[in-house]
């Protein structure tokens, strides 16, 4: 062992004694020396020699004679001697040795913090060699590159992206990375309808329109199963905040009855989420979104009619009640329609009723009858660009629209195909895709319109359906032998962006 790798300023008839010590302390590095012919130096008084708890001394007996050697050491369970940047000062006089021994080094970085294994030379782990930095997204490009890169994927395949890695995972299951998708223009609108089967089963598909356009009128998806307290429950409602956050609320369960129980579903997770829930139990309700806030109205609670209002507002994460309606009213068909919402189904006295809320004032008002727009007014119905849209046939093949010029409908678009009058074709929801307005009937075949183009180059087309169209003979044949039922019925029908 060579003298200045261990040792430093040791004579060489000390370094067999020397060699022997690090054997009790195997984790220090002796950095000086001085021989001496005392022995009553006790441990508090080597300890307190200069007061400096990052070095400390001790004495090595001599072997056969009387004295030793005092040894001058780094404490390493305090500071790591491999990373600490010393100054040595020239010596010191210590009391009571009788002799000038050199004084410790003075730790110029006081700061730094102790390594759990100071000297352990194990290479770390595969995980652990990069702590202190992030793995890019797409190795050799910057980040924001690759996350440019990454928002042009198709929304089909971000269930892919996810799996990855988890950098890729947690960038999906943010709001940065859709909302820039939202931004640029590149956020996909895709087509929910919950459905209820023949025996009062409730389940959801999604549509993309895309995909349906390449693959022929087959592009429906079954999805996981609802929430447990809506896979029975009628009344509900249903209404989209923020554009991808899909909210069921309300409704009746066959076993506990109303409920106030809200539930969502983010597009941008993939998953359901609690929501507080409604102050008051209530089902077969009207539901709509106004400044990003989601109202609620009238319905039945178990005991009657309710005129009672709330409204949530996410922002707050909480329900609060505004005016109460004029009337109580269980709500069949309700749109919104220059800043106001109307409301149309049957009061106390199943009597056909009408009623608009204005949010400016927080005022409800009845309808008259004889007004242009409820009277022609009929489920379905949507509003896109400002202007009001129905359906003018059961099956939703013409449509109407509301003119406020004239305060009367007509009819703006025709499809000049008349698919049937069962309940299976019936047209049960009716949504705006962009421009666009679609028509989803309880078969769950679509049929999309584009009013941006012109009535003159107006064209349908079929973005879903059953494969066979059954002509008015074959339907009029199910009817009279009762077949002609429908299997499923379509409850709700939404558009999430993501």
């Amino acid at each position: 062992m060579e003298k200045d790798e261990n040792y430093e300023d040791i004579g060489e008839k000390w370094i067999e004694v020397i060699r022997k010590s690090p054997r009790k302390h195997p984790r220090k590095k002796f950095l000086c020396s001085q021989e001496t012919k005392k022995e009553n130096f006790t441990k508090s008084f080597l300890k307190n020699i200069l007061g400096n708890g990052n070095f400390e001394w001790n004495l090595v007996p001599a072997c056969g004679t009387v004295g030793g050697i005092l040894v001058g050491s780094i404490a390493q369970s305090q500071v790591d001697s491999s990373s600490c940047l010393c100054r040595a000062e020239r010596g010191v006089v210590v009391p009571g040795a009788g002799s000038h021994v050199p004084r410790s080094r003075l730790c110029v970085q006081s700061s730094i913090t102790a390594s759990i294994h100071p000297l352990n030379d194990k290479r770390p782990a595969r995980g652990d060699r990069r702590r202190g930095q992030q793995w890019p997204l797409l190795p050799g490009l910057p980040d924001d590159l690759a996350i440019a890169c990454l928002i042009r994927v198709p929304r089909a395949d971000h269930w892919k992206l996810r799996l990855v890695c988890r950098r890729w995972f947690r960038l999906l299951a943010g709001n940065y990375f859709y909302a820039l998708r939202g931004r640029l223009g590149l956020a996909e609108p895709w087509l929910y309808a919950f459905k209820c089967d023949g025996d009062g089963r409730v389940s959801w598909d999604v549509l993309d329109p895309t995909a349906a356009a390449r693959a022929g009128g087959r592009a429906w998806r079954a999805l996981p199963p609802v929430p447990g307290e809506y896979a029975d429950a009628t009344g509900f409602g249903c209404a989209v905040l923020g554009g991808c956050h899909l909210y069921l609320l309300g409704g009746r369960d066959p076993r506990r009855g109303a409920l106030r129980r809200v539930v969502f579903y983010s597009a941008r997770s993939n998953r359901w989420h609690r929501a507080p829930d409604m102050l008051r139990r209530r089902h077969c309700f009207g539901a709509c979104v106004m400044g990003n806030r989601l109202y609620v109205a009238g319905g039945e609670s178990g005991g009657g009619g309710l005129r009672s209002v709330e409204v949530f507002d996410p922002a707050k994460n909480r329900w609060a009640f505004v005016s109460s309606m004029a009337a109580a009213l269980v709500p069949f068909v309700s749109a919104l329609h220059g800043g106001r919402w109307y409301v149309k189904g049957l009061g106390a006295e199943r009597q056909v009723l009408s009623q608009v809320y204005i949010p400016e004032t927080d005022t409800w008002s009845t309808v008259a009858a004889l007004d242009g727009m409820v009277a022609g007014w009929r489920s379905p119905s949507a509003c896109l660009d400002g202007r009001l849209y129905a359906a003018d046939c059961k099956d939703g093949c013409r449509i109407r629209s509301y003119d406020e010029a004239t305060d009367a409908w007509c009819g703006c678009a025709d499809s000049r195909r008349h698919m049937g009058s069962s309940q299976a074709l019936e047209a049960a929801a009716m949504v705006a895709l962009r421009s666009k307005l679609c028509v989803v009937r309880n078969d769950m075949s679509v049929s999309v319109v584009d009013f941006a183009v012109g009535a003159e180059n107006q064209r349908w087309q079929t973005l879903a359906s059953k494969g066979q169209i059954k002509s008015f003979v074959t339907n009029l044949l199910s009817s009279v032998a009762g077949r002609g039922r429908a299997k499923n019925r379509v409850l709700h029908c939404q558009v999430l962006e993501a």
